[in-house]
């Protein structure tokens, strides 16, 4: 299906031209379809009677120059309705001509429309049309996914595929927005055929006092008590004087998996690669690929003749996963020169390790690996969290540590790391499904000051985290970033924002542990999670 050109609010009809409507606008004649029938009779009849009142003329020898007043009324009926028809048939060519010129203005206007949609989106499609698209949609004869490229209006497809998959599951979208969303900013990079968008709040935990800075903490999430909590460990921190930060690693990875015929061959690969000699040519092809990539370390495993290559590297403000995947797709077109028998099998071969629980991450770190630590006073740990320090170390120990033993945790030795990483993810457009290694996290606590204070720290090993690029330009989520004063690209140096973004969440990690296992350890959970996280409507 053809979907119609965008017209104006206030289209124009064309109606096509008929002999009729040319002999009305004749100057010569006013005539009527019934005038003209009138008019025919009266020519045929004065030539008839002329034609008869002539031959009886010749007949009886009479003069045909004698006429009388009947055939002088002949007369002047038959010039009349010959004017008449000779206006009226006289005037086809002109028309055809006509004709032809109007459609051919009616093509220029189109093309123009056409035009005018592609640069100016905010011409609106008449109702008549968005129900010929809806229908062609439900009929699939147009594809839901062309929508956007062939209206050049986003907002206009997203309502018109919202109508269409109503019809089709029979089901209602009331409870979904669709206004006040700008759909222009998520096409091509962050969601395809979009029918609206979801809800969710943002609440503010802090001022959380870290390296000296404070910061208002956006999360957005639909837990209650979790904002709640994690402000009570901000406020704790802060009273105690603050928590530090320490960035142990900044590398996002990719891991291509390559084969060969042999094992041996495999290894000579994995030989080359791991030689300090060829890092420098082997950086020289990889950094090509952007002024921010820049590779710091490639670790290889061999699975019998399949080899396994972990590339880290630098990605300035953005998370990377784009910017080094390009850089490995280009060390593999070189590497082809040297080993031509080399087989791709995938540009990712899980060893990196994305979007998976891994032993890999949690070990050789993946993102931002970032250590946050702080001294809680005894009287805070009273007054504010409600508990003791021995009682939150005796927990922290068969809880995060022993617990999660017992579970076969990997990377999971905390009490509820991802609520926080999860919550600040959604609300700065983070990739949520990143959430899984960026909350991996050992939680530790330990009696300082002769018992007195309580001594916490988070390491986490893989945050992955970027200021630029994906969902952080919304506008919602770079409101949260321009909040924490990390938004965008560092001017100052390439990647600090992104590093201190991911400083920021270890430290309301280190906040939410802190208040959910006081929580825990003075018996409050359950009565907190009942008081916040309960509707009481009917």
């Amino acid at each position: 299906m053809e979907i119609p050109a965008a017209t104006s609010t206030s289209p124009v009809k064309h109606k096509k031209a008929t002999k009729f409507d040319s002999f009305s606008e004749n100057p010569t004649s006013n005539a009527t379809p019934m005038l003209l029938y009138l008019i025919n009779a009266v020519f045929f009849t004065a030539v008839y009677f002329l034609l008869v009142s002539w031959r009886d003329k010749i007949r009886h020898s009479k003069p045909l120059h004698v006429v009388s007043s009947s055939e002088i009324a002949a007369l002047l009926a038959f010039a009349v309705s010959l004017v008449y028809l000779l206006g009226f048939f006289a005037h086809p060519l002109p028309l055809q001509e006509q004709e032809k010129e109007e459609k051919e203005e009616e093509e220029k206007q189109i093309t123009l429309i056409k035009k005018k949609v592609q640069s100016d989106p905010i011409i609106l499609l008449s109702e008549e049309e968005d129900e010929e698209i809806v229908k062609g949609v439900v009929e699939g004869r147009v594809p839901s996914y062309s929508l956007e490229s062939k209206l050049g209006d986003c907002k206009r497809a997203a309502a018109i595929r919202r109508e269409a998959l109503e019809r089709i599951t029979g089901k209602s979208l009331d409870g979904l927005p669709l206004e006040n969303f700008d759909y222009e900013s998520i096409l091509g990079q962050c969601c395809e055929m979009p029918v609206g968008y979801v809800q969710i709040p943002v609440g503010i935990a802090g001022p959380l006092l870290l390296d000296g800075e404070e910061y208002s903490v956006p999360m957005a999430t639909t837990e209650g008590c979790l904002v709640a909590s994690t402000n009570r460990g901000c406020k704790a921190i802060y009273a105690s004087g603050g928590a530090t930060s320490v960035l142990l690693k900044d590398g996002m990875t990719r891991a291509p998996v390559v084969r060969f015929s042999t094992a041996k061959r495999a290894a000579q690969l994995k030989l080359y690669l791991e030689d300090p000699l060829s890092f420098e040519t082997i950086a020289g092809a990889f950094n090509k690929s952007s002024r921010f990539a820049r590779l710091q370390s490639i670790k290889c495993a061999i699975a019998g003749k399949n080899l396994y290559m972990r590339f880290t590297c630098s990605t300035g403000d953005a998370m990377g996963m784009n910017m080094v995947s390009k850089g490995v797709q280009n060390v593999l077109d070189f590497l082809l020169t040297d080993f031509p028998d080399m087989d791709v099998i995938g540009i990712s071969g899980n060893f990196c390790s994305d979007k998976k629980p891994a032993a890999v991450n949690w070990i050789e770190g993946r993102g931002k690996s970032v250590v946050c630590e702080a001294i809680i006073r005894e009287e805070i740990v009273k007054k504010v969290l409600k508990t003791d320090v021995a009682s939150l170390v005796e927990l922290n120990m068969l809880k995060n540590l022993t617990g999660s033993a017992m579970a076969g945790a990997l990377g999971g030795f905390n009490a509820h790391a991802a609520n926080i990483v999860s919550a600040v993810y959604i609300a700065t457009g983070q990739d949520p499904a990143q959430n899984i290694e960026s909350s991996h996290c050992i939680t530790m606590m330990e009696a300082v000051n002769d018992g007195k204070d309580l001594h916490i720290s988070v390491t986490m090993p893989s945050i992955e985290v970027g200021t630029v690029g994906g969902g952080t330009q919304l506008a919602s989520q770079a409101a949260c970033l321009n909040l924490l004063g990390v938004k965008g690209a560092s001017k100052v140096e390439p990647g600090a924002n992104s590093r201190r973004l991911a400083a920021i969440i270890a430290g309301a990690v280190l906040a939410g542990e802190l208040s959910l296992m006081s929580a825990i350890a003075a018996g409050q959970l359950v009565k907190s999670h009942m008081k916040f996280n309960r509707s009481n409507k009917v």
